[in-house]
């Protein structure tokens, strides 16, 4: 239960660090391509003695796993800015409600619908239900700010995002990763992608002037990269625990980060709920329940 629960405090601690940022005059975007070296290390340094990691380009999988990469960043790119434009507690429900897609996918495109029944639907429909209640954000009598009246889309964005890249890693583990705990190595192949494509759009960004890098940013990519690598590694070490029981292990991690991050965003950062987003929490936390309620009890 402790790999758990730490995997719930690192993927909290993820959203804090964004919505800081602005605070201490951090460049996010910076932050988060700096970011993905330091996951590596991370990742390098809790790697097991028996397990070793190697890139071959030649593998599909290799090449899978870095385009994967790509994936990885934008995802996280769009999760920093909804955290500070629409608050950490709405973007952590959106994360963590992109659950859905992959159960969607796995019913609609792979045809298993397995022991699905009615409550685990309703949940489906409630979950959905949920993200649209939370994002919601009454439009300001100013209409002339028209950047403000479409941030409601970020969290829309991080929902759709983080279901296509956990629905893509959960294909390609189950397809690639034939060998019994090496999801890490598979996972720091996908950082590599990450660190590539990140690299390349920075040195772009800095050849054209539009970016300077600042040092602030490499600072600030040191505990951003660490609990982005530990949340992973210890939510592994959980499922592990628990013989994979994902249907028991997975509710149970994203209920955490939403009650989590929305206790932290209420009492240390003084973000206001309208009903509607409060409902949306309520239901999110419901429609967890019904979509895994065979696993948990």
């Amino acid at each position: 239960m402790i790999d758990l629960l730490l995997s719930i405090i690192f993927s909290v601690l993820l959203l804090i660090n964004f919505r800081l940022h602005p605070r201490f005059g951090v460049n996010t975007f910076q932050t988060i391509i700096l970011n993905y070296p330091v996951c590596i290390i991370t990742g390098l340094l809790f790697l097991p003695e028996n397990q070793h990691f190697s890139i071959d380009l030649s593998e599909t999988s290799t090449q899978l796993a870095m385009l994967l990469g790509v994936g990885f960043v934008i995802t996280f790119m769009l999760s920093g800015i909804s955290t500070q434009r629409i608050g950490m507690a709405m973007t952590s429900l959106a994360n963590n409600m992109s659950l859905v897609v992959p159960v969607i996918f796995s019913l609609v495109v792979l045809k298993m619908s397995g022991s699905f029944d009615t409550l685990n639907y309703l949940g489906l429909v409630l979950a959905i239900v949920a993200v649209a209640l939370s994002t919601f954000k009454k439009s300001e009598s100013d209409s002339s700010n028209k950047k403000e009246n479409i941030d409601w889309l970020l969290p829309i964005a991080v929902f759709v995002m983080y279901g296509i890249t956990n629905t893509t890693f959960n294909y390609l583990n189950a397809k690639y990763v034939t060998a019994s705990g090496t999801t890490i190595p598979f996972t720091l192949t996908i950082l590599v992608g990450s660190v590539l494509i990140g690299g390349i759009v920075l040195g772009i960004r800095i050849i054209q002037g539009k970016e300077k890098l600042v040092f602030k940013s490499l600072l600030a990519a040191i505990p951003l990269g660490i609990p982005n690598f530990l949340s992973f590694y210890y939510l592994l070490k959980a499922l592990d625990a628990y013989q994979n029981n994902g249907a028991f292990v997975l509710p149970i991690y994203n209920i955490g980060v939403i009650v989590g991050s929305a206790l932290v965003a209420f009492i240390f950062f003084q973000e206001k709920f309208t009903l509607l987003n409060k409902i949306g929490l309520i239901l999110a936390v419901m429609s967890i329940g019904l979509i895994s309620y065979q696993g948990l009890f």
